[in-house]
């Protein structure tokens, strides 16, 4: 979404415009020009000020809500504010010290990064989020129940007591013994591999001639360990303190908040969109309508990468609140935590 550039502005509009967006992302209510005129930093009579925000809103940088004397930054507004004049404020001691706490307790990955959202919730009071790079399971037992004659049931069994289903075509002529056959090979051979180390084996082996097993039951392993490849490879999503979504401000829209916890329950669409944070491989900051899964409930989406022991991004962490909350303390925060994820994982 474009923006007015900051350099566009003169310094005086530049003064007012930054004291209207902090106060309102401090208080979350309209901003009037005698408050703006009894701030530190401003040496402007109410009259003044009131002629800079008319100027500011027919900018689009400010906008006037219902028939409040106050005005509030629009979504540009937010925009032009965090990119070009937001001053960021460093974690505190303790919120470093709160953060690499909750992540540092020791135990699987997993719990880390359920604890790093948790963190991140509690101190920004907005829902914590994790993308999690799904650990590719394990085989332990594979098997095929016939459907149909072009069809049947391929039933996985994973190392950790998962049971997985897929539905998968049939190469023409296949027989139930030729799927039982199929089950018993791939059990035999290929448990205890993860699914990336059993389909390099199978190709291994029919290359080599070692696979007893004809060409289209080859086909079907290999249609099967690849459909499990694929699916593995999805990412996970975990979503804390959806809670904190819901306070006074908040309370009295209440459309706006029914809206965004059906938006949080799309896990897919979240996971998506962060993905975008992923590919980027850097600090993303979602502003509202900018993306089109939180544009009704007018939310606000700040994520960080953070990386693995050989430096590839592997998960994005962050947080999802209301436009107005405090990007220079979360923006930061939400930084903090990724570098704290990337050093555990090394």
């Amino acid at each position: 979404m474009g923006s007015t550039p900051v350099t566009e502005i003169t310094e005086r509009a530049r003064d007012v415009f930054r004291l209207v967006v902090e106060s309102y992302l401090n208080s979350g209510t309209p901003v009037g020009s005698r408050t703006v005129s009894k701030l530190p930093g401003i040496n402007l009579s109410p009259a003044s000020i009131r002629n800079v925000m008319q100027d500011l809103e027919e900018l689009g940088l400010l906008s006037h809500p219902h028939t409040s004397a106050g005005r509030i930054p629009t979504e540009s507004g937010l925009r032009l504010f965090v990119d070009g004049m937001m001053q960021a404020a460093e974690p505190s001691a303790e919120e470093r010290a709160a953060i690499e706490g909750r992540i540092g307790q020791g135990g699987p990955i997993e719990e880390a990064l359920v604890a790093a959202t948790a963190a991140l919730s509690g101190l920004s009071a907005c829902a914590g989020i994790v993308l999690v790079p799904k650990r590719e399971p394990v085989l332990k037992q594979f098997g095929f129940v016939p459907l149909s004659a072009t069809q049947a049931l391929a039933v996985m069994v994973g190392g950790d007591g998962s049971v997985e289903n897929r539905v998968v075509d049939l190469p023409p002529g296949v027989t139930a013994a030729a799927l039982n056959e199929v089950g018993n090979y791939v059990s035999a051979r290929l448990a205890g591999l993860t699914l990336g180390e059993a389909q390099a084996r199978l190709e291994k082996e029919i290359k080599a001639g070692e696979a007893a097993l004809d060409r289209a039951a080859q086909e079907l392993v290999a249609r099967g360990l690849a459909i499990w490849s694929r699916d593995g490879s999805r990412p996970v999503l975990i979503v804390r303190g959806q809670a904190n979504l819901i306070d006074q401000e908040a309370a009295a829209d209440l459309e706006r908040v029914r809206q965004l916890l059906d938006e949080l329950e799309g896990k897919e669409e979240i996971a998506r969109l962060l993905e975008r944070a992923h590919a980027g491989q850097g600090m993303k900051i979602f502003i509202g309508s900018e993306n089109k899964l939180f544009a009704l409930s007018g939310s606000s989406v700040i994520a960080a990468p953070y990386r693995g022991g050989d430096g590839k991004v592997v998960g994005v962490v962050g947080v999802i609140g209301p436009t107005r909350l405090n990007y220079a303390r979360v923006v930061p925060m939400v930084d903090f935590t990724a570098q704290a994820l990337s050093r555990l994982m090394t």
